[in-house]
């Protein structure tokens, strides 16, 4: 009997030659885990999403060295202050949660650590939003608004954090940032910015995690519209064209094609933010046996990358490098 001219499975019968072929590959270096630094005494489980705490300012320091010495290198820090008030002061404070968090990682592992600090307010203003809202009209004050998030970010950026990360979907603060890095001679400390953030049912553990949720209203006057594909490029094309350094879509498995459509025309690396929700349903699946969390997550974390993501954020992180799952 005539085969078949060519046969495909040629190419992935044997392991090794599979392993050799293989067109996308997921690292420990791809990597970025989130961490929630809160002025608690003692650290405890977000219950939305097994397996992730809350940390103290020391206890997050040590878990950060532990990973380290296991090869995680990049983390993005999340402030949770115990303390909230309508203009959002803790996020400039430099004597805050997070400004501590970066100089006791500092203290402990040097510059073995890559640190990210989320740059947003809603976690530190007592109306859960994400910029400067004026009680008159409950609209958010956009100029205002960046202004505050310029003051957060350089902040962080004093503190030691080494990229500072705008989530707030605010217009303009890419810029307004960079040139408040710029003016105080941080020309060196890049900027990811959430340039595509979609409004998304996908961020309820999250919000759990950083007592975040808004007391009023919603964010879908500011993050996007989950319906529309063109606004992502025109939103990373813009903040590219404001100083970002690297772009992020948010969130990452249901935005496939988005990652696609920037990796085609924005040349900047691209982070995809694998969310809370994402997070917290494989981790219910898995504890119900009803799927291989590895095999899931890092069947996953491959389309992002195959779908052209740089960086993943991803609560993770841990497990990969604790249970080897990319050895």
């Amino acid at each position: 009997m005539t085969g078949p001219f060519f046969r495909p499975r040629r190419l992935r019968d044997n392991p090794l030659l599979r392993e050799a072929i293989a067109e996308t590959i997921v690292r420990p270096d791809n990597l970025m885990l989130p961490m929630f630094v809160a002025d608690v005494a003692e650290d405890h489980e977000i219950k939305a999403m097994p397996g992730v705490m809350q940390r103290g300012v020391d206890s997050l320091a040590a878990e950060v060295e532990r990973l380290v010495e296991r090869g995680l290198r990049s983390y993005i820090l999340f402030g949770v202050p115990d303390q909230k008030d309508p203009k959002a002061s803790g996020a400039v404070d430099p004597d805050g949660v997070v400004p501590r968090a970066i100089k006791a990682i500092r203290k402990r592992v040097g510059d073995a650590a890559f640190i990210a600090t989320d740059v947003c307010v809603c976690s530190y203003t007592d109306h859960g939003h994400c910029g400067v809202i004026h009680n008159e009209n409950e609209q958010l004050d956009n100029d205002e608004s960046i202004e505050l998030l310029a003051q957060m970010a350089l902040t962080h950026a004093r503190a030691g954090a080494n990229m500072v990360a705008p989530s707030d979907m605010m217009d303009g603060r890419v810029r307004h940032i960079r040139e408040t890095l710029d003016d105080d001679g941080r020309v060196h400390t890049p900027i990811m910015s959430y340039a595509v953030k979609y409004a998304s049912a996908l961020y309820g553990p999250f919000r759990h995690a950083a007592d975040s949720a808004p007391k009023f209203g919603d964010r879908r006057g500011y993050q996007m519209d989950f319906r529309n594909r063109k606004d992502a490029v025109r939103e990373a094309l813009l903040d590219a064209e404001e100083g970002a350094d690297v772009i992020m879509v948010k969130p990452g498995i249901a935005y496939l094609d988005i990652i696609r459509d920037l990796r085609e025309v924005c040349d900047l690396p691209l982070a995809a933010y694998q969310v809370s929700g994402e997070y917290s349903m494989i981790r219910y699946a898995a504890a119900a046996d009803a799927i291989d969390e590895a095999g899931v997550v890092c069947e996953l974390w491959t389309s992002l990358r195959r779908a052209g993501a740089t960086i993943i954020l991803t609560y993770h992180a841990a497990d990969a490098v604790d249970h080897g799952w990319l050895a």
